[in-house]
């Protein structure tokens, strides 16, 4: 079985099924970041959820940061000896959604419909 992450981008203590997986904890499931690789980034000077999450993605994937950001501000209140709440917690922006043109184009004042494509009822792409 081949990892989903290959060794030289950051996957440690093995694949499933390989000796030491047990070791490997994830703390960003939607961007496979890992315990180890959020405690290197700290211990090289990273110390905000600012810049593990420009350096990992760590809380940008689906779930923006729900199941993780807990996990990477205590990790940075135990490796700086803050308490959590001193932890400035980032910026977490909202997904965007997709917005249909047709709905657009019929929104705005005085335009011409006639040979736009998308009448709001499927998505133009």
């Amino acid at each position: 079985m081949a990892c989903a992450k290959p060794a030289s981008e950051g996957a440690r203590g093995g694949c499933e099924g390989e000796a030491g997986a047990r070791d490997l904890v994830v703390i960003c499931r939607c961007e496979d970041v890992t315990l180890d690789e959020i405690r290197d980034l700290i211990a090289r000077g990273y110390t905000t959820v600012e810049e593990i999450k420009r350096i990992t993605r760590c809380g940008m994937g689906p779930c923006q940061g729900r199941t993780c950001r807990q996990l990477v501000l205590a990790e940075i209140a135990r490796a700086t000896g803050k308490d959590i709440a001193s932890v400035a917690p980032g910026r977490f922006r909202p997904p965007t959604k997709p917005v249909r043109l047709g709905g657009a184009v019929a929104g705005a004042p005085d335009s011409d419909n006639e040979g736009i494509e998308g009448d709001g009822g499927e998505q133009v792409r």
